[in-house]
């Protein structure tokens, strides 16, 4: 009879142990740290002898010590950055009823929005979108100023621009270079807390369009926004030099750049600004303040050098009341359009008076349709600026791209 031999036991599975830190590694991999409460009542382990050396063999060198991870140092009380606060309680979100509205989309030229009546007023609306959506071969830069605060200059800057970007569907850039701690980036929804300044910093290194991405936001519309650092001590620091820099980095990627400007004429990136404008856009309100202000800007760039720019500038009246009775607007108008080559009135809308996330789908219809004839005003001088710059014309239409 055959010797069966005895079974061998299974060889236990090897224990795995721990990878060794890479070489130059900032800090070890290590396991979760010890609970306090048990260690000490834990059995130590008795470390293995090591073996020794045969003949003809030298002892192998020590371990080096593990690599301790530093320990981060508490964060003083005071360290918040400055405007994340607000950032986080009062969103819109938080504070504005009726967020929850079903959104149209992108796309569908206005999303349903305009209540044309009858074919010529169709007709006259897909005449106005064939221009919004002419070509743009070289960037159009376009400029929103004013001498007097709270007039609507940011809101008109992203609601033009939101209206450019969902009509056109290609890249509309917005950027705040207000001086005085701008609030372009609470306009949408924040995806970076990068700055126009962090972008200048990394002009050298920003070679596509990916990388620009990192350092702006994106609203619904489609429009991309560069804020301002909220530090006045900090905005202040953008300079013309700075501007101009960040101007010709940005349009190689965009064909449409808007600038959001601060409300005085002499700080130093409104030279720029003012220098590389190919539209210039005056913000006034319905009250003898507003338009007296918005005047004498014209009045100033005029005397300075800036009279063909400000012949074929556009004013808005933003905020003009339905009820309002103390002030003649028909006057207001009539007197920007003898200095302007157009005017657009704005009426008021209470959600761009929130000063909210700016949502074309949330304004009133009136206000939508007065954006979208600016936008049409903004895209007549699309050919003559690229004729200026030596582009050729493009008679087709741009194409509507999904």
């Amino acid at each position: 009879m055959p010797v069966v031999p005895p079974a061998r036991p299974a060889a236990a599975p090897p224990v795995a142990q721990p990878a060794a830190p890479a070489p130059g590694a900032p800090w070890a991999a290590a396991g979760p740290p010890a609970d306090p409460r048990t260690a000490a009542s834990a059995p130590r382990r008795q470390p293995h002898p090591h073996p020794q050396p045969g003949p003809g063999h030298t002892a192998p060198p020590p371990a080096p010590p593990p690599i301790q991870a530093p320990v981060p140092a508490p964060a003083p009380p005071d360290a918040t950055p400055l405007g994340y606060t607000a950032g986080v309680e009062l969103t819109s979100e938080r504070l504005l009823r009726g967020r929850q509205k079903a959104r149209s989309g992108r796309g569908g030229g206005g999303g349903g929005l305009f209540r044309f009546v009858g074919k010529a007023a169709e007709a006259e609306r897909q005449r106005k979108l064939g221009v919004i959506r002419t070509p743009v071969l070289s960037c159009y830069r376009i400029a929103v100023i004013s001498l007097k605060g709270g007039v609507g200059k940011t809101t008109t800057t992203t609601a033009l621009g939101a209206t450019l970007a969902t009509e056109r569907q290609d890249r509309i850039l917005a950027i705040d270079a207000n001086p005085d701690a701008g609030t372009l980036g609470r306009r949408v929804r924040r995806e970076t807390g990068a700055t126009i300044r962090d972008l200048v910093q990394a002009i050298p290194h920003l070679n596509s369009y990916m990388d620009i991405r990192r350092f702006t936001s994106q609203a619904p519309s489609g429009l991309e926004i560069i804020a301002n650092d909220v530090d006045p001590a900090v905005s202040t620091a953008f300079n013309d030099e700075d501007y101009r820099r960040a101007i010709d980095t940005l349009g190689r990627q965009y064909p449409i750049v808007l600038t959001d400007s601060g409300t005085g004429l002499l700080y130093s990136a409104m030279r720029g600004v003012l220098d590389l404008a190919d539209q210039l856009i005056i913000v006034s309100t319905p009250s003898v303040d507003g338009a007296s202000s918005a005047s004498t800007t014209l009045d100033w760039l005029s005397a300075h050098g800036y009279h063909e720019l400000v012949s074929r500038s556009l004013t808005v009246i933003s905020g003009v009341r339905e009820t309002g009775r103390m002030i003649k607007v028909d006057d207001i108008v009539q007197h920007f359009r003898l200095r302007c080559r157009g005017v657009v009135v704005v009426p008021f809308d209470e959600h761009l008076a929130a000063g909210a996330e700016v949502d074309l789908d949330m304004m009133r219809p009136r206000t939508r349709e007065a954006y979208f004839d600016l936008a049409t005003l903004v895209a007549e001088d699309f050919t003559r600026a690229q004729q200026a710059k030596g582009v050729p014309p493009w008679g087709h239409p741009h194409p509507h791209r999904p």
